[in-house]
């Protein structure tokens, strides 16, 4: 796994904007290597700004869309089209550019072919990455180049929360979420070893009230205890973080430039 990366950025807007570029440029590169290219996305404040961020960039036009993979780490288990749910979120991206409906991979609604059993749901979504996943690919996964995560104030990411029964997971790609801290209770989420054989691992963090997360996280207290701490890439682990959320960092831990 490798060693976390800090890159601190003025606010939020500023890295929101940083982060598409920076996603646009890791694209094409993919794309230009291999002839195509895999994400996963994150919802949230700062998912949800970066992908206003890359919809609006003049830059978004150099990704062959058509090529490009769209999966996500984690869902809230409510019905098709509820404005709570990631991929009704992600919309202000999706309809913005011309994805190829078919790369286009959302978790199971509870309204959806699985009805309220988020269990077969996650099941089925579990196959959908197996299906992806190529024979120099890393366990059943596809081997994502970018995988994008939110940091929550608790240290959570996509729908794994300290403590708690998901986090655990050593098997399984994919669970059903029962009882989440945070509303709403029920939901679908990547586990870490299906986060871990990303290429890249962004995690996300701006606002004051992430600052002492990504604290702990950065300090390496564990998975169990700060979820976000275990979630690394195979080649690189990005934070990207705007300066609040940046406060309670040893200064030492990113190179003035980032800021």
């Amino acid at each position: 796994m490798s060693t976390p990366q800090v890159v601190v950025h003025r606010d939020k807007e500023l890295m929101a904007r940083a982060a598409a570029a920076r996603l646009i440029t890791r694209i094409v590169d993919a794309q230009a290597s291999r002839g195509a290219a895999s994400v996963v996305l994150t919802g949230g404040r700062n998912g949800n700004a970066l992908l206003a961020a890359l919809a609006e960039s003049p830059a978004r036009d150099a990704v062959d869309w058509a090529r490009l993979d769209v999966w996500w780490g984690d869902e809230r288990f409510l019905p098709d089209g509820d404005p709570e749910r990631n991929v009704t979120q992600a919309a202000t991206l999706l309809d913005a550019v011309p994805l190829d409906p078919a790369r286009v991979h959302p978790m199971a609604a509870s309204d959806g072919p699985y009805g309220s059993d988020v269990e077969a749901a996650a099941e089925a979504y579990a196959a959908e990455l197996a299906a992806a996943a190529g024979p120099g690919d890393h366990g059943r996964v596809p081997a994502f180049d970018v995988l994008m995560l939110g940091v929550g104030p608790d240290t959570h990411v996509a729908s794994l929360f300290p403590e708690h029964p998901a986090v655990r997971e050593r098997t399984r790609t994919v669970v059903g979420v029962h009882g989440s801290p945070k509303p709403p209770p029920t939901r679908i989420s990547l586990t870490l070893p299906a986060i871990c054989a990303a290429h890249e691992v962004w995690l996300l963090a701006a606002g004051e009230d992430k600052a002492g997360a990504v604290a702990l996280a950065l300090s390496a207290p564990g998975e169990l205890q700060a979820p976000a701490s275990g979630a690394r890439g195979l080649s690189r682990t990005l934070w990207l973080l705007d300066r609040s959320a940046a406060t309670k960092l040893p200064r030492d831990l990113y190179p003035p430039a980032s800021s």
